[in-house]
């Protein structure tokens, strides 16, 4: 009897579809909880839940048309199977984050737990999509490029982009709910430091 072997440093069809399926849905999970509970993140989702918000615009569009001038840079700089995947991943997203209130309807949550779960939920679902060669778009494109072009690290990029983000949200929030937001971006942030190690995962 012979095994079939795989090369283990590359994803087959199959796994990429269901790594970044995982990551869509437990995505969409983590928003669900931070839209109910009115918190606050950062990058491109914060930046969209502000807007949705003070527009109160539903945030499916709105994180759809923020990712969009994005996913240009990122085709542009990044190649085509990088930002075709993400447009697959932002597109999904936004249709199952519209979706998925009619499916679940969540009740009352303690902040602290809410918070943490988000950041856990929103950790896998990166960690996964990213780990199968997309990404869920917004800064994270300029800030790769940034730091292939100009050698600036992406995590600096990004902790800037997050500053201003939550300097934004001190304008619309309550100190409460601003704790909170933070505790639940920290979270976020402690699981990819932990756990997105190139050296420990070889499949592209």
């Amino acid at each position: 009897m012979t095994l079939h072997m795989t090369d283990p440093r590359r994803h087959s069809l199959l796994e990429d579809v269901q790594g970044i399926a995982f990551g869509i849905v437990m995505a969409a999970l983590g928003i669900h909880i931070l839209t109910h509970m009115g918190f606050a993140t950062g990058q491109t989702t914060g930046l969209a839940v502000l807007i949705a918000y003070t527009g109160n615009l539903p945030f499916s569009l709105v994180y759809f048309a923020i990712n969009l001038p994005f996913l240009a840079l990122g085709w542009w700089y990044l190649g085509h199977r990088f930002a075709l995947k993400t447009l697959i991943t932002t597109a999904a997203l936004s249709i199952l984050t519209d979706i998925l209130p009619r499916w679940m309807t969540l009740g009352p949550m303690e902040p602290a737990f809410a918070a943490i779960l988000f950041g856990i939920l929103f950790g896998i679902a990166a960690l996964a999509v990213v780990r199968h060669g997309g990404s869920f778009g917004g800064f994270s494109i300029p800030a790769l490029i940034l730091q292939e072009k100009l050698k600036i690290p992406a995590g600096y990029v990004q902790l800037a982009v997050d500053i201003i983000i939550f300097s934004a949200a001190t304008l619309i929030l309550d100190p409460a709910t601003l704790l909170w937001s933070f505790l639940g971006a920290a979270t976020y942030s402690l699981f990819l430091a932990i756990n997105h190690r190139r050296d420990r995962y070889i499949a592209a």
